[in-house]
């Protein structure tokens, strides 16, 4: 080190592939020196192409929250778009976020600019747009996977979390796999999403046959996160640790090969191991104004319920705006390196353990007794209780 001069061993950025001439934010914790350094390093992006949906669930994060059911405009998409080649990192996009994609007009062409790139490709919905001609342009988009999103096997449940018919999405899935037959053609693979809670849970079983049937791969289960008080008695995971559901696998037939699909089940209960999923894949949330967040829970302004029962209003945690300054640029931010590096340490508080919990005013708005805020002290994510792909 001389005067304001670091010189780090060539073996140690060979190690980590550093480039020789990185920058670095220095940051200081409990005493100890931290260098952070400045790489444009996102490889998962999260791309919510609209707030709306055609769907009005029991379960939504709709129920709590004022925001506008908006559509991303092409200007902001393209300002993503313009700015893929500063991150050689990258190696997925995934459309998603609180609303239903395929509502979006121009979403085919969202998703065609972003296979130009040649990144792969997932989508989320909820399959009730899923048609012939829908199905037709995502296989020929070469997009990886789609995700469905099924909160029940039985039709009367379905209906009564989702208000939809289980019996079009099942028609819609149909139809899907026959035009990939048709077209010759193994892509999109098809997983599916369970949100867990009491009235469902004993449905997983019947949806994992329904999978089989169906040719899904993969089954993702997740637990509720209460947007309303009167799905907190919804709620399965506890403080104290709770029985898992037991995984299980099945056969997938694909023109010549057979494969296994697997379930992913979530953790039942508060632990003492922390680890966010959305920094440790080195995740970054595009929302649909073009607004950057760390993950989907800091995305929006809403309220839920902790795993205590306590009420918490969560503010939108910005980082910057893609119509202003490039990912890449807003992702190598000093305020987002710090933060990034503070949720690799998880360096926040465990509220739900804490004695003060009940009276303590900070957690209403998010905030933590630490010193950074927004807090991700008591984050369902960071537990594995509530999952995302």
């Amino acid at each position: 080190m001389n005067g304001r001069k670091i010189e780090l061993p060539k073996d140690f950025l060979d190690r980590r592939h550093y480039p020789e001439q990185v920058e670095y934010w220095l940051s200081e914790r409990n005493g100890e020196l931290i260098l952070n350094p400045c790489l444009p390093d996102i490889r998962k992006l999260y791309i919510e192409p609209t707030t709306a949906c055609n769907l009005c669930c029991r379960t939504c994060i709709r129920n709590s929250w004022g925001m506008p059911s908006e559509y991303m405009s092409p200007q902001t998409f393209e300002q993503i778009a313009k700015g893929l080649p500063e991150l050689p990192f990258l190696k997925q996009v995934i459309f998603s976020g609180f609303g239903e994609p395929l509502t979006h007009p121009h979403l085919l062409d969202m998703v065609e600019a972003i296979r130009k790139h040649g990144l792969p490709v997932t989508l989320a919905t909820n399959g009730l747009l899923l048609d012939r001609a829908m199905s037709a342009e995502l296989v020929r988009l070469g997009v990886q996977r789609i995700n469905v999103s099924v909160d029940g096997a039985n039709p009367q449940t379905f209906q009564d979390i989702r208000g939809a018919r289980l019996g079009q999405v099942a028609e819609n899935i149909q139809i899907f796999n026959e035009v990939k037959k048709q077209l010759h053609n193994l892509r999109p693979s098809l997983g599916l999403e369970f949100v867990a809670m009491r009235s469902n849970v004993n449905e997983i079983k019947d949806l994992v046959k329904l999978g089989a049937q169906w040719s899904v791969s993969h089954l993702l289960v997740t637990n509720i996160l209460p947007y309303t008080e009167d799905m907190v008695e919804e709620v399965l995971y506890s403080y104290q640790p709770v029985e898992p559901s037991k995984t299980s696998a099945w056969p997938v037939k694909l023109d010549a090969w057979l494969l296994w699909a697997t379930e992913d089940l979530p953790r039942m209960h508060w632990g003492a191991t922390r680890r966010c999923r959305f920094v440790g894949d080195h995740g970054v949330v595009v929302g649909y104004d073009g607004s950057v967040a760390p993950c989907y829970p800091l995305s929006h302004n809403y309220s839920y319920f902790a795993i205590d029962g306590r009420k918490k209003n969560v503010t939108r945690y910005s980082l910057g705006n893609v119509n202003h300054e490039s990912l890449a640029e807003i992702w190598m931010t000093e305020e987002y390196i710090r933060f990034r590096s503070d949720v690799k340490a998880y360096h926040f508080p465990s509220c739900p353990d804490c004695d003060l919990r009940e009276t303590c005013d900070l957690r209403e708005q998010n905030d933590g007794c630490w010193g950074w805020n927004p807090s991700c002290a008591d984050c369902l994510w960071a537990q594995d209780i509530i999952r995302c792909p």
